[in-house]
């Protein structure tokens, strides 16, 4: 009898542990429902619409996927690289030989250029699709309507502008961008040297700006048309320039001559130092002559594509 009960009292231990585990599974089980519930809204019909909130998110996660270029360390911002925007720079860009994958223009009434701009597309077999302004924006801002997904920006050699120069039957003229970092400063400077008629620029691969929708849409198109190079070694470059014969010609605030008692005929390549601190000590070594622009007033530099405005033109009127 003894033997008998014990039996039957582990028998109800055992059983009661079991009920416990078991309420305890179920507990935790319904903790883990309740916040997975959490962020959902019942329906009328009392149901939880978890299916409709996971679409949502996979659509979600598709939209992060084709916003292309958005920097991982500000995800607020979504910069395009290979777009074109603006009217002024999607015409120029139509009116080349350049590859466009496709333009965007704003739903609603077209006016002015947008309509030139759609007339081009349709002659160059070009797809126009039309957008809402919300989605142009974050493509770029101040699109004015229109923006043109392209391939990358096609750098090329430094040969090819020298080749360049010899098609046209005229003396190479070079800019060397020395550390420029403002993409509004390049851009700014490839308008100004597209319209002088220089044959190209030259960039190198670190610490400079490099050509991006920003620098196209300030230079209004023209760099569809400017040769640009990106190099490795600057003085590389700049030695080699000189073997082709080519002066090499730096601004400087420090120089003793300034720009317009200079010669700039013939085979030059001139030199803007960047927006603080001028030419790298090198390349201010490097270079044949040093020219500067005289300041009157109380601020003693100007901005880098100024410079190099006031600078080209000196030598626009020189060789004309």
């Amino acid at each position: 009898m003894r033997q008998s009960y014990r039996d039957k009292r582990n028998r109800q231990a055992r059983i009661n542990k079991e009920k416990e585990m078991k309420n305890e599974r179920r507990t935790n089980s319904d903790r883990r429902e309740d916040a997975r519930r959490k962020p959902y809204k019942m329906d009328e019909q009392g149901e939880y619409r978890m299916r409709r909130f996971g679409e949502q998110r996979r659509k979600g996660e598709r939209r992060t996927e084709k916003t292309v270029g958005v920097s991982s360390a500000h995800p607020e911002e979504k910069e395009y690289e290979d777009i074109v925007y603006g009217r002024n720079a999607v015409l120029e860009l139509l009116k080349s030989d350049k590859d466009i994958n496709k333009i965007f223009v704003e739903k609603g009434e077209k006016h002015g250029s947008i309509n030139e701009i759609i007339a081009r597309a349709k002659e160059n077999k070009v797809i126009v699709v039309e957008a809402e302004k919300s989605k142009l924006d974050l493509m770029a801002e101040n699109n004015q309507g229109v923006v043109a997904v392209v391939p990358p920006f096609n750098y090329v050699e430094v040969e090819d502008i020298l080749e360049y120069a010899e098609k046209k039957e005229e003396d190479p003229f070079i800019i060397i961008l020395d550390g420029i970092e403002d993409p509004h400063n390049l851009g700014s400077i490839i308008r100004t040297a597209e319209t002088a008629g220089v044959h190209g620029i030259i960039i190198p691969k670190r610490r400079t700006a490099t050509v991006n929708s920003t620098v196209v849409k300030v230079s209004a198109g023209a760099t569809t048309y400017m040769k640009i190079a990106r190099v490795t070694n600057l003085n590389d470059t700049i030695q080699k320039l000189k073997d082709k014969g080519l002066w090499i010609i730096g601004t400087d605030g420090s120089a003793k001559t300034y720009y317009y008692n200079q010669d700039f005929k013939g085979p030059i390549a001139i030199i803007v130092g960047s927006e603080g601190f001028g030419m790298s000590k090198l390349v201010k070594e490097n270079s044949d002559i040093l020219v500067k622009i005289p300041m009157k007033g109380e601020i003693t530099s100007l901005n880098a594509s100024v410079s190099a405005g006031i600078v080209i033109y000196e030598a626009v009127k020189q060789r004309n």
